[in-house]
């Protein structure tokens, strides 16, 4: 367990993990501390980003939705492509995430466009940007099952991560 959380504060980061807006007299509640112990803890961890950020998860449906894309690339000389990659990615709104992997890819991406078309523009310009990506390899999601982004917070004092 880091010893910088504390059971309080693994109480609090399950919460929050899902619902950000849930407000501190009703965390307070939960967890067995006053509202403004627990505004003080949220604040030291955000401050020492703990929580790195709070968001707003759009449905893609209702904006006139949108595909998602999982492109596995395969890259030459990771080590001059991976800044590279690093700050292509952080530029272009439809990548919403990217992972240095191990396996048949060296890049996984998952990746947002309105439709087939829009993905492959976007495919095209990462390819000319970053001369060192050797290939390309997508795959089409047919049908979410899961999309969390929750991290298991140990709640129990006893050192395993528990949902």
């Amino acid at each position: 367990m880091d010893a910088s959380l504390d059971l309080f504060d693994r109480k609090i980061l399950a919460l929050v993990q899902r619902d950000c807006q849930m407000n501190a007299e009703v965390i307070a509640q939960e967890v067995g501390l006053s509202a403004s112990a627990v505004q003080r803890r949220l604040r030291r961890m955000r401050a020492d980003k703990v929580i790195s950020a709070e968001v707003a998860v759009v449905n893609p449906q209702a904006v006139g939705g949108v595909m998602t894309f999982l492109a596995g690339l395969e890259v030459k000389d990771n080590y001059d492509a991976l800044p590279r990659i690093r700050s292509w990615s952080q530029n272009e709104p439809g990548v919403q995430q990217v992972y240095y992997v191990t396996g048949n890819f060296d890049i996984m991406m998952v990746i947002v466009a309105r439709d087939v078309k829009a993905y492959d523009a976007l495919a095209a310009r990462l390819m000319n940007d970053i001369p060192q990506i050797a290939r390309m390899t997508t795959h089409v999601v047919i049908d979410t099952i899961k999309n969390s982004l929750y991290v298991p917070v140990d709640t129990t004092g006893e050192g395993s991560a528990s949902a």
